[in-house]
């Protein structure tokens, strides 16, 4: 499996992906916003764009379906429930997206940014998992427009947190300077991101490192809801949080606060 991530450079952070074949150069454009340069990449590497697979329904992530399809003739995937035009195969939780000949994906049901999102798994020696805005780098989404912080909450204590170390995170959009900065705040002697913090600092995008889970577990404040610096410091922005409150708790409190940051 070949990945090839695209940086939007634009006012949302957005990063694109290609996932291609090596096989057959046959491609997957997940999320193509940046349709030209996903089309302009892909050509200059001999791939075939044979279909776009969105995470969910947000404009910044369906907004180059149009032109992508219109170019090369692609099938568009999504989660079955999507309100996204011109759906041809809607996916469900354990489905798999194949890609030419070795590539293949398992689609993992994910709501919370929105009720219908999904991530892709890859498995084998080179895990590897696209997130869309389900979790960030050293953070997760938000739940302003249309999703629950409960069931990102279940999604993430569920699904992403049972997943190994080893799992490569390829997020939709790159915010990991703010995200790591939010994780000094809430844990001040975290010093997995006070390492990283001042080295990717002012080198977002194209440079941004790819993070695995294992050192999410280290500076992502969403993966480590018990720590009890972080429940101190917590209950000081919400004084009616229990001393000993249950991870739940912690993750929606940690998400309210992250909302107005």
């Amino acid at each position: 499996m070949i990945i090839h991530r695209l940086w939007a450079a634009n006012a949302l952070r957005n990063f694109n992906y290609l996932i291609a074949c090596p096989d057959t150069g046959e491609a997957l454009a997940i999320d193509p916003l940046e349709h030209a340069a996903c089309l302009r990449e892909a050509k200059a590497k001999g791939w075939r764009i044979t279909q776009v697979l969105n995470t969910h329904e947000h404009h910044d992530h369906i907004g180059g379906n149009a032109a992508v399809i219109a170019a090369t003739g692609a099938r568009l995937l999504a989660h079955h429930k999507a309100n996204i035009d011109g759906i041809d195969l809607g996916l469900k939780a354990g489905d798999v997206v194949r890609v030419g000949k070795r590539v293949e994906l398992e689609v993992l049901d994910t709501p919370g940014h929105t009720l219908t999102h999904v991530c892709l798994l890859a498995h084998g020696e080179a895990p590897a998992l696209f997130t869309g805005d389900t979790l960030f780098n050293a953070g997760v989404g938000n739940c302003r427009h249309g999703g629950d912080p409960h069931l990102l909450y279940d999604t993430c204590a569920q699904q992403i947190a049972r997943l190994g170390d080893g799992v490569r995170i390829y997020p939709g959009h790159d915010y990991l300077e703010r995200n790591l900065a939010f994780t000094l705040d809430r844990e001040p002697d975290n010093a997995a991101a006070a390492a990283l913090l001042p080295r990717i600092a002012g080198h977002g995008g194209d440079e941004a490192p790819v993070t695995s889970l294992g050192e999410e577990r280290m500076f992502n404040s969403f993966f480590r809801l018990d720590r009890p610096v972080l429940i101190r410091r917590l209950r000081e922005a919400f004084p009616d949080l229990p001393a000993n409150p249950d991870e739940r708790a912690v993750f929606l409190h940690l998400r309210s606060l992250r909302d107005r940051w």
